[in-house]
């Protein structure tokens, strides 16, 4: 179990089928390594395909994203008193927008079909703990939904559209800057998804399944905010843990079959 979910962390890290992950296995040793495999005993293009089918079945992904950040939050290192709010799209053959909600690390994910506005899925996309939400100008009024109206202790950093900017005083235009820089943070866990790990193109149809691949970007892109941040140190056992996860899961649903 913990050299199949290698496997599938390494095919995501380099945004590889399941033919190709096969080959790879065979041609890089350092792979092989890393899975913990031998030569005479790696897995074949079917076996890559039914694990990943497994993952998808039971949303191992989200359970796995969880982990990460259950990780990250007892060791001090995912902050819970603001969120931002933003949504990326990313192409494919049923165009799949993901919408997630950070300050830094991503802490939750929502994927939509392209045409359902950014506004609709936020309320799934806060915890429940911020004291401050900054947003793009396509969340304003969000405070105003019935979903939000019981948010009485949270403060709202939504960006004006650009025609209402051009109107502002030297003062206001000055805050909306600042609350641009702020939000700009929300970007960096995209550009890791996108360009790092190359999921600038859904690889799948579908929402569960681009979610279940999405769930683990996420995952990897938080890893390595941190590893840059704290060195590698401070990620090396969430791998364990992630991987013990697994396991288990495993485990019991062996059991109730």
């Amino acid at each position: 179990m913990s050299a199949m979910l290698r496997v599938h962390c390494m095919q995501l890290f380099y945004n590889l089928s399941d033919p190709a992950m096969e080959d790879a296995l065979y041609e890089i040793e350092s792979m092989r390594h890393f899975a913990g495999l031998q030569l005479d005993r790696l897995p074949d293009e079917t076996t890559i395909l039914k694990f990943r089918h497994f993952l998808e079945r039971h949303g191992l992904g989200k359970v796995l994203f969880q982990e990460v950040n259950k990780y990250l939050a007892k060791n001090g290192l995912m902050l819970r008193e603001g969120s931002i709010v933003d949504a990326t799209i990313i192409s494919a053959p049923s165009s799949t927008k993901n919408s997630k909600d950070k300050l830094g690390l991503i802490h939750s994910i929502e994927t939509t079909a392209a045409n359902v506005h950014d506004i609709v899925p936020a309320d799934k996309l806060l915890h429940g703990e911020e004291q401050r939400v900054f947003g793009d100008a396509g969340y304003l009024g969000i405070q105003k939904r019935d979903e939000h109206k019981h948010r009485n202790d949270i403060s709202w950093y939504i960006a004006k559209r650009p025609g209402t900017r051009k109107k502002l005083d030297a003062r206001r235009q000055k805050v909306e800057k600042i609350k641009a820089s702020i939000r700009a943070k929300v970007e960096h866990p995209f550009r890791y998804i996108k360009q790092v790990f190359g999921y600038g193109k859904a690889r799948y149809r579908g929402l569960a399944k681009n979610t279940q691949r999405l769930h683990l970007m996420a995952a990897f892109s938080n890893l390595l905010i941190m590893r840059n941040t704290y060195g590698n140190r401070a990620i090396a056992p969430v791998f364990r843990s992630m991987s013990g996860k697994g396991a288990k899961i495993h485990k019991e649903r062996e059991k109730r079959v």
